[in-house]
């Protein structure tokens, strides 16, 4: 009872007083659909640029495939229970309006969204919630935008749904939620003209004012530290540059602005992005993420360059994002990703893994150390597993998480990073860091870490400083990594393209099965070497060596 009470403690004093109160005025508000006819749509607009094309999701007339699962119109109507509420919510984005090829299903999609008016009577059921209501209205009007016939019924209903989100605005969860809130009012407020719809954009430029600021970090990257997250918020601002180009002549001095800082950010973000994916072209998994989600950094990329995007190229063997915590190592066709970050903003950390000090590594374009991935929100013992720090490339003390990640998506005690270093020793870059999240612990453990990487190798240095009784060190390593040998602390692997061979300075290293979640609903056998770190007195060390070489 105390242990729980201490929980709730350690994750509410982080809480913003409007996230409090906004969470119970949320609760107890019930406010009316308002059914009035629609503003007339705005005229005299530019040019709308493709924007980034993501896989279909619409396989057939009321048939999905969505975050691997099939489901249809027929079995499930718009609420099945037999799906997971991420599902759900899944199947009222309507992202398929804008996948590839699209406009091959442009008459399943017209019969999809008078089916969604006809069926989703306003403000009831998932499909009004605020999330999915605003992600919903960037769909339908880019559609439209596309140059697509939006039936007159879904005008009027797509009026009724930014009525609606005005009043149910996520305030008290802010962070991406707020943000999908404030860009669905600025594309309806573009779209419809007149004074409603004005207000409508003030609303959500005002919103973005302040969230584009604190939430896009000065080196580009997202708050929240999810690569996946990132590429989701580089795709909405993107989206809001095109729109807002689009209506730039229907733009006050305000908007503008706004227009123009959005722009200025862009940069960076693709810069942050293309540092936190793999040689293969996919996003690292840190924190919650997963491929398939957000459209591909190629995807994003792309579409930056038709709106005229000048990106920020990356340079040098070494780039160090200091403002997310974010550590990329480039030697030829080997990529090291390190990270040394918080786990997220202190009063947002719903994304966040247990994953302080973790680390993914590509060989000859290849994935080969790697962090577990995310398969599933929700709540439940498997979502617990994937956030927690045994599922990641680093150390656990004592079977404890780095951070007290719990109930899906909330946080404790959070560990920090501190003393950290990149630098160039020699022909060998070496960074360092530490944490402090194991100091609630009784022996209050403090774990360091050094990587030192050189052309053909990787060492590992990990330190335990404080007492404690048991720890070790995770290396997850790719489903197509299979081990040829182990033989106490040696051993050797074999990848597609390259043979590794690795050793340890501490003795009963183990190879255990393992679990792989590149995307949500799919998992992938693994295998994991452990490393044990036996205390010596009040301190505990280990060296992880890899060597590497073409196969």
């Amino acid at each position: 009872m105390i242990r729980q009470a201490m929980l709730y403690w350690h994750t509410l004093r982080h809480l913003r007083p409007v996230q409090i109160y906004g969470r119970l005025w949320f609760r107890v508000s019930r406010p009316k659909p308002d059914l009035s006819p629609p503003p007339n749509l705005r005229r005299g607009r530019g040019a709308w640029l493709a924007p980034a094309e993501t896989a279909p999701s619409l396989v057939g007339p009321g048939q999905f495939v969505l975050l691997d699962q099939p489901g249809s119109l027929a079995e499930l109507g718009w609420d099945g229970s037999q799906r997971d509420k991420l599902w759900r919510y899944n199947q009222h984005y309507f992202h398929d309006l804008n996948a590839r090829n699209a406009g091959r299903r442009a008459t399943w999609h017209r019969e999809l969204l008078l089916d969604w008016v006809d069926q989703n009577p306003p403000g009831t059921g998932t499909g009004w919630e605020p999330y999915p209501t605003s992600l919903r209205m960037v769909n339908w009007i880019k559609w439209a935008l596309a140059g697509n016939a939006l039936p007159a019924a879904c005008v009027r209903s797509l009026a009724v749904q930014a009525r609606w989100l005005t009043g149910r605005l996520e305030t008290h969860l802010l962070g991406n939620h707020l943000f999908a809130n404030a860009k669905a009012l600025v594309f309806a407020g573009l779209y419809f003209e007149g004074l409603e719809a004005d207000r409508w954009l003030r609303l959500g430029l005002d919103i973005l004012d302040r969230e584009v600021p604190e939430q896009i970090l000065a080196d580009g990257g997202h708050f929240e530290r999810s690569p996946m997250y990132h590429a989701l918020a580089l795709e909405d601002m993107l989206d809001l540059c095109n729109v807002g180009s689009a209506y730039i002549s229907k733009l006050d001095d305000f908007g503008r602005h706004q227009l123009e800082q959005w722009q200025a950010r862009l940069p960076l973000m693709c810069a942050w992005l293309n540092a936190m994916s793999h040689p293969d072209g996919e996003i690292a998994l840190f924190n919650d993420a997963a491929l398939g989600v957000a459209p591909s950094p190629q995807q994003l990329n792309d579409y930056a360059d038709r709106l005229g995007i000048s990106k920020h190229h990356i340079s040098g063997q070494v780039f160090y994002m200091e403002d997310s915590g974010y550590v990329r190592i480039s030697l030829n066709d080997v990529v090291l990703l390190i990270d040394v970050a918080p786990v997220g903003p202190d009063y947002l950390p719903a994304h966040a893994h247990a994953d302080t000090l973790s680390f993914e590594l590509s060989l000859s374009g290849e994935r080969t150390i790697v962090n577990g991935g995310t398969s599933r929100y929700g709540r439940g013992p498997l979502r617990e597993a994937e956030r927690g720090t045994a599922a990641h490339s680093t150390v656990q003390i004592d079977g404890e998480n780095s951070s007290e990640v719990w109930a899906g998506f909330r946080v404790g005690r959070r560990a920090r990073t501190f003393d950290v270093s990149v630098r160039q020793d020699g022909d060998a870059v070496v960074v360092d860091a530490a944490h402090d999240g194991y100091k609630r612990l009784p022996g209050r453990p403090v774990h360091r870490r050094q990587w030192r990487i050189r052309r053909g190798s990787l060492e590992v240095n990990d330190s335990i400083e404080g007492r404690y009784t048991s720890a070790v060190a995770r290396f997850h390593m790719h489903p197509d990594v299979k081990t040829l040998a182990c033989e106490n602390n040696d051993g050797e692997s074999r990848s597609g393209q390259s043979k590794i061979q690795w050793a340890s300075s501490a003795s009963g290293v183990r190879i255990r099965p393992g679990v792989w979640h590149p995307k949500f609903g799919v998992e992938e056998p693994n295998e994991c070497i452990e490393v044990p770190i036996d205390p010596v007195g009040d301190q505990g060390t280990t060296r992880f060596l890899l060597r590497w070489e073409r196969a």
